[in-house]
């Protein structure tokens, strides 16, 4: 798997995602559980649907992306 996940777009989708957990647990909704998937594709550095339509914001010199 190679990574196609930029450090910005880390940040963003760590932020969304925690702000997502944060928003469901306050309404005392199960909706809050979607906020792991933006989670999980930061911490992994990639996107499905970024291969899957050939898209990266990483730079060819990241070095957040695991080789």
């Amino acid at each position: 798997m190679q990574c196609n996940i930029g450090e910005l777009d880390k940040k963003i989708r760590l932020t969304v995602g925690f702000i997502i957990i944060a928003a469901g647990f306050q309404l005392g909704s199960m909706w809050g559980a979607i906020g792991f998937i933006p989670i999980l594709s930061a911490l992994l550095g990639y996107c499905p649907a970024y291969a899957i339509f050939g898209t990266t914001t990483c730079k060819e010199d990241c070095s957040s992306c695991t080789k």
